[in-house]
């Protein structure tokens, strides 16, 4: 994780949230007023989030104290206290929501790549994500899936050729596609491309693709095509997999399964922000 990128970010966060002041907490205590306050897990999952109570907390004052007691990809279980603040309660509390939104949300997406992981239980294919992030936060996401033990998938247009069908479409097949690719981007680039039938497998195999992804298609289907991709190609499967249908998947053969579901659709661990005024 890029801490300069994860500091502006903060900021923007911050300033979204407090704006200008804290209304609530300027009122209620004066500026010299100290205490401390406990982060707990209420429920049993994967902790994400030590970078975010340094930075957060020492951006709003230097001088808070962070004790943590959970490091990324950790196990929490509910009634643990993941990491306590000491410092001014006008800081606390006015970096209490930002900070446990940020908290709740990638650890529900490490909790949640795991129970894939678990689910699938192979160690020979791998979780991955995809783009199906939220905007602003796909850095934050993409990380929390690796906290939770899966993989990455690009990070964006910008890092990797990744051909769909509609591209297919519009090139005039899945040989001049990846030829037009080919003529525009360096040697370091990869170049994947979606398949659905075993014809366009081979095309996708003779036009030279580094990553064949089979899309929307039943473990069985996988089977068949797998044995007509070289060693030297990787592939994916993506598309109608879930928690249900995910052990499947186990003996397709396949490196990667990618998962839109454990970003999109991860629900937040719930963790509570206790604190206590020091008299």
């Amino acid at each position: 994780m890029n801490p300069f990128k994860l500091q502006d970010m903060l900021r923007d966060f911050f300033k979204e949230d407090i704006g200008d002041r804290d209304l609530t907490s300027e009122a209620l205590f004066g500026e010299d007023a100290t205490g401390a306050g406990k982060f707990i897990a209420k429920e049993n999952g994967i902790f994400v989030g030590e970078s975010i109570l340094i930075e957060a907390f020492k951006l709003l004052d230097p001088e808070t104290s962070i004790t943590i007691n959970k490091k990324d990809g950790e196990r929490v279980e509910k009634g643990e206290t993941i990491a306590t603040v000491h410092g001014k309660m006008r800081v606390l509390l006015s970096g209490e929501r930002v900070v446990l939104n940020l908290l709740q949300r990638l650890s529900g997406i490490a909790t949640l790549t795991r129970t894939a992981v678990d689910m699938l239980d192979s160690e020979t294919t791998k979780i991955c994500d995809t783009r199906k992030t939220t905007p602003g936060l796909r850095m934050l996401e993409k990380y929390a899936v690796v906290c939770g033990g899966g993989s990455n998938h690009r990070f964006g247009l910008y890092d990797g050729v990744m051909i769909k069908d509609n591209h297919i479409e519009f090139a005039g097949s899945i040989t001049e596609a990846v030829h037009r690719a080919r003529q525009r981007i360096g040697h370091m680039v990869k170049v994947e491309v979606e398949t659905e039938t075993k014809e366009q497998v081979m095309e996708a195999v003779s036009a030279g693709a580094d990553i064949i992804m089979f899309d929307n298609r039943t473990p069985q289907e996988i089977q068949e095509f797998i044995p007509c991709v070289p060693d030297g190609i990787v592939t994916e499967a993506s598309g109608g997999i879930t928690l249900e249908n995910l052990a499947g998947y186990r003996n397709t053969g396949v490196h990667y399964i990618s998962l839109g579901f454990i970003t999109h659709s991860a629900r937040s661990l719930d963790i509570s922000f206790n604190v206590g005024l020091k008299k």
